[in-house]
């Protein structure tokens, strides 16, 4: 089901022209408008779903398995060194179209495209009380 008011509604269906690096029932790829480096892509589905959580589960493996294969194909005709496979779910993570897709960056060697984060330590005693709670939930 489409979202009428949804920009990637309107790219995932084919209501706004985009450069479709591949398109099947459920998805469509997409070269980013505003890449973070040369390649970047977008996996999207043509159904709505806000973020991961609303996604069907059937969905989000074909959408896994296709970044996959993309993000193959990307690193060799981008002659990259790397890749991100990036997907954010709310603000707080960095989502700020709300509708499921799966970033696929190109890297190269000193592109300063992403700053990593400094590693952090961990809490042990809340780790453990969290562990408590997953295993509940799971």
């Amino acid at each position: 089901m489409k979202d009428e008011n949804c920009i990637f509604c309107k790219l995932a269906n084919g209501d706004i022209p985009t450069y479709t690096l591949y398109e099947d029932d459920d998805f469509k790829v997409i070269f980013d408008a505003g890449p973070a480096t040369e390649g970047h892509a977008l996996i999207l589905p043509k159904d709505h779903a806000a973020d991961i959580f609303e996604l069907d589960d059937e969905l989000v493996g074909k959408a896994f398995v296709l970044a996959k294969k993309m993000a193959a194909v990307l690193s060799e005709v981008f002659e990259a060194d790397g890749i991100n496979i990036l997907q954010n779910n709310h603000p707080a993570a960095g989502q700020s179209v709300f509708h499921f897709h799966i970033h696929l960056i190109p890297r190269h060697e000193g592109d300063n495209a992403f700053k990593m984060w400094t590693p952090g330590e961990q809490n042990k005693e809340r780790l453990e009380k969290a562990l408590e709670k997953i295993r509940e939930l799971c």
